[in-house]
């Protein structure tokens, strides 16, 4: 097993040897220039870029090889999330100072909602969502912001399993998830109560770029014994408010 592990670091090593060849000017490299900057044999690097292209982290134009767009998607999506969490971080901060609750910032991605970004609350309960969880969508509030802004408001097949699978509370019945996105979609606050974990309940409000896209959601979340929903509720608009107002500003983080 430890030399398997050890045989798969060495490719990957071998790899990010390859791609750190390229400069800033992305001029195009042929395999024998790879091949000296990377300090590799050319059989080697023929291999290794052949794969690098099939999973489009390279380009071939003619004998030259470039990066390829997975390599520029990949840094879109670390860049975009770290600008964000430096926008929203404060106004997390006032939210959380406001309701005393836990405050998560989530974006989508793909048919869920990932947590980028989360503001322990006043109790300092460890939180049910931890940094880079993944949200599904009929089960909890920033997942329901997504559901009620994409093109299908109804989750399909495997949505609605694995929503199943989360709590007694979920709710069974797809006309009732629907009342809730068609609210959303009209401005309400997403809700969520005990669907998610069996004892804590969540609000989550929609926050937009320029033109009206769905960027993500800002959310409160507590035990539900103690979580006070309508104390949450105005200070959560704010919050949302401020977020849409200063992404338009920031220009989208250089959409």
């Amino acid at each position: 097993m430890k030399e398997s592990a050890d045989a798969t670091l060495g490719v990957l090593d071998r790899m990010t040897q390859i791609l750190q060849a390229f400069d800033d000017q992305d001029r195009g490299l042929g395999l024998s220039e790879l091949a000296r900057h990377s300090g590799l044999p050319k059989s080697t690097v023929s291999r290794l870029v052949a794969t690098l292209v099939r999973h489009r982290y390279l380009e071939r134009d003619g004998r030259l090889i470039h990066l390829g767009l997975r390599v520029f998607e990949l840094g879109e999506l670390a860049r975009e999330p770290r600008e964000l969490r430096s926008v929203a971080l404060p106004v997390m901060l006032e939210l959380r100072d406001a309701t005393g609750d836990d405050v998560h910032l989530a974006i989508p991605d793909g048919g869920e909602m990932v947590c980028i970004a989360a503001v322990r609350g006043r109790s300092g309960a460890p939180s049910r969502v931890r940094v880079g969880a993944r949200l599904p969508g009929a089960t909890t509030a920033p997942g329901k912001i997504l559901l009620a802004h994409s093109r299908d408001a109804i989750p399909d097949d495997g949505s609605r399993a694995s929503s199943a699978a989360q709590t007694p509370s979920v709710f069974s019945e797809n006309a009732t998830l629907q009342r809730q996105l068609v609210a959303i979609r009209s401005g309400e606050l997403a809700t969520e109560d005990r669907e998610f974990a069996p004892d804590s309940s969540s609000l989550a409000a929609a926050f937009f770029a320029p033109g009206g896209v769905l960027v993500g959601a800002i959310s409160v979340s507590g035990r539900t014994d103690v979580f006070d929903g309508l104390r949450a509720a105005s200070p959560l608009r704010q919050a949302a408010r401020t977020l849409t107002r200063r992404l338009a500003s920031a220009g989208r983080l250089a959409q």
